[in-house]
């Protein structure tokens, strides 16, 4: 109880406002991993569900325009034929490589081995298809 009564309610350190903004995007559920896949390179809607276990093609949708309004995903139409949909990272997109790569060191550390693709990200070679 000491501890409470000199609890200074003005001295709490506010959580920064990046930080913030940062998970209201990339903590949504699956928008880490997409960005992660297209990290390595542009890739094609049905290549990018498979890469993401799990996901629906609704979720991919709506996460893929999520991070395309962000500035982080760009859409391109091949007219072909066939017509092919692809998404690349933008360079806003991009620049969350070396983040994406120590966040994927620390779980690889520090949380319990969630499965085959636990640390896939950092092992990757460069160049490779996701």
């Amino acid at each position: 109880m000491a501890a409470e009564q000199n609890h200074d309610g003005a001295a709490c350190k506010r959580v920064d406002e990046g930080i913030t903004r940062v998970f209201q995007l990339l903590g949504k559920r699956w928008s880490g991993p997409i960005v992660a896949v297209l990290v390595e390179q542009p890739a094609h809607f049905a290549d990018l569900r498979r890469a993401v276990p799990g996901i629906s093609e609704r979720m991919l949708s709506d996460r893929l325009a999520e991070l395309g309004a962000a500035g982080l995903v760009l859409r391109e139409v091949d007219e072909g034929p066939p017509l092919r949909v692809s998404y690349r990272l933008t360079e806003a997109g991009a620049a969350l490589e070396p983040a994406l790569r120590e966040l994927a060191t620390w779980a690889k550390t520090h949380l319990p081995d969630a499965g085959p693709c636990a640390g896939a990200l950092p092992e990757r070679p460069a160049g490779a298809r996701a």
